[in-house]
C-alpha cells in the first residue's frame, strides 16, 4: 500500500513559521513517514490530553514534534511545534476537536 502525506491547513501554516533548516530535517521525517507510517511512536492520555489512536514524530534532535494519524492510506499531519510544557499536544487535540465538529 502506497501512503501519502497531507497536512491540515493549521499544520502547513506550522511548517511555514519554521526555520528553512528546520523544514529541511522535518521534510526528511515526512518522507521516512510516506515509505513507513508506523515510523512514529503511538500516543496515548497523558495530562488529561487524550491523543489515543494519534501518533508522534521527532525531528530537529528532538526539539520539534510531529503529530499525526493513519486514515485508510493518508498520514494526516494535525501539528507541527516544540514539545514545550505539552504545548503541542495541547494545539493538536484542539485541532482534532475542532476538525470533529465540522
Amino acid at each position: 500500500m502506497t501512503w501519502k502525506v497531507e497536512l491540515i491547513p493549521e499544520a502547513h501554516a506550522d511548517f511555514k513559521r519554521l526555520d528553512g533548516s528546520v523544514k529541511k530535517k522535518i521534510l526528511k521525517q515526512l518522507v521516512k513517514l510516506e515509505k513507513n507510517p508506523d515510523y512514529g511512536n503511538p500516543l496515548g492520555n497523558k495530562a488529561g490530553i487524550n491523543l489515543e489512536g494519534y501518533f508522534k514524530l521527532y525531528a530537529d534532535d528532538k526539539r520539534i514534534r510531529i503529530i499525526y494519524e493513519k486514515i485508510d492510506n493518508i498520514i494526516k499531519i494535525i501539528a507541527i511545534d516544540k514539545r514545550e510544557d505539552l504545548e503541542v499536544y495541547r494545539i493538536a487535540l484542539k485541532r482534532i476537536l475542532s476538525m470533529n465538529q465540522d
